[in-house]
């Protein structure tokens, strides 16, 4: 591709000005030479910038599944915006259906289109980078959610991927902690897969939910039922389980898992019950598509958007090295700025009284300092003072 013949360039260019520095004694001329080769490397990596053309996979869901794949594909798709990319400079693709080998043609389509930035959200993925990052390794490829459990053990990640985990038992702790403080005492906890993602998230929902009520002193009355779905989208059997949650006193569900949420919010609406978004806000959409103002109290998200601009940007800008054959861990970067965070519940849609945004700034801070600690151990559910009840897994 270009950018090799532009490295090449580039290499040549620094090594004639290092000659040229060293084959004379003035000062003047050095800082000249110093300057060219600064000027020449800064227009080759403009210009390799240039040439860079993204496309986005989804996983088993779309671009519309207002989660994952969603939040995943704008954040793409306002990056070549701003970059001023053309229509023919971002793309995505959807793979035929759920298996390792569409997803694998879905990128080998994408490599043949001349696409050499890939962006792919989910653990899903994993046997994909192992089948194609080599071979084709002038392709860069940047991973959400995608953990070094989700490789073979002792695989080496190429230096053209980049994979990024989240701390999601923080964000699951904070909205598990707000529902508690807010006065909310049946809740649930409603996972797609039981994958490591979702359990942290319901690990930490769980620890927040308990350490709340302790602080309040109602641990008698404050209990979680916990189910997975075993697939990251709605449908009626889960519907009729969230029904029977609601009807029996659920006051409010965690819906953690892409799709998922539909069937939570099917079932709340009957009983003006609540739910809890997951990995973006999720409120106004939740609220607009169910025509029902505050049916999502929170959201528990990841910094999934802000992820793809800053690896996106350090890119273009001739700092992948920052990255390359990595798996980065994302979580607190702030304790007085939980906006920094890549965890965080959102303040812009705020709905809630009793636990306020002054709450949450302190219960991030303390967070952040280490005066509250949460654990990420998913081995077994954390030993608590709440009532939590372990349903099967519906699917």
């Amino acid at each position: 591709m270009k950018k090799k013949l532009l490295s090449v360039l580039l290499v040549a260019s620094m090594v004639a000005t290092m000659f040229v520095g060293c084959g004379s004694s003035s000062e003047s001329t050095s800082n000249e030479a110093s300057t060219e080769a600064t000027t020449d490397e800064g227009a080759a990596e403009e210009t390799a910038a240039s040439d860079y053309r993204i496309a986005m996979i989804t996983d088993s869901g779309d671009i519309t599944d207002q989660s994952f794949n969603q939040t995943t594909y704008e954040a793409c798709k306002a990056f070549a915006a701003e970059q001023g990319l053309g229509e023919d400079e971002f793309k995505y693709y959807k793979p035929t259906d759920d298996s390792d080998e569409a997803r694998i043609a879905s990128f080998e389509q994408a490599a043949a289109d001349n696409y050499n930035v890939v962006v792919v959200p989910g653990y899903l993925f994993g046997t994909m980078i192992q089948a194609v990052a080599e071979d084709y390794s002038d392709v860069t490829i940047i991973a959400l959610d995608v953990s070094a459990g989700d490789f073979p053990e002792g695989y080496e990640i190429p230096s053209n991927v980049c994979c990024f985990t989240y701390q999601e038992e923080l964000a699951g702790y904070m909205a598990g902690y707000a529902a508690v403080k807010e006065g909310y005492t049946k809740l649930g906890f409603l996972g797609g897969m039981a994958v490591p993602a979702v359990i942290r998230y319901g690990y930490g929902f769980v620890q927040g939910c308990n350490d709340a009520s302790v602080e309040l002193g109602n641990t008698s009355d404050v209990e979680v039922n916990y189910v997975y779905g075993g697939q990251f989208f709605g449908d009626d059997a889960i519907t009729a389980q969230m029904d029977t949650w609601y009807s029996n006193g659920t006051e409010v569900v965690f819906a953690c898992g892409g799709g998922i949420f539909t069937s939570a919010c099917e079932a709340a609406v009957k009983v003006d019950g609540k739910v809890i978004g997951v990995d973006s806000d999720q409120s106004p959409v939740i609220n607009a598509q169910y025509s029902t103002e505050g049916l999502c109290i929170t959201s528990a998200m990841k910094g999934l958007a802000p992820t793809v601009e800053s690896t996106l940007t350090d890119l273009f800008a001739g700092n992948w090295s920052a990255h390359a054959g990595q798996v980065q861990n994302l979580g607190l970067v702030s304790g007085t700025d939980p906006s920094l965070n890549y965890v965080q519940l959102p303040t812009d849609t705020w709905t809630m009284t009793n636990f306020t945004v002054d709450d949450y700034n302190a219960l991030v801070a303390a967070m952040y300092d280490g005066t509250v600690s949460v654990s990420a151990d998913i081995d077994a559910m954390p030993s608590t003072e709440i009532k939590v009840n372990m349903f099967d897994n519906i699917h």
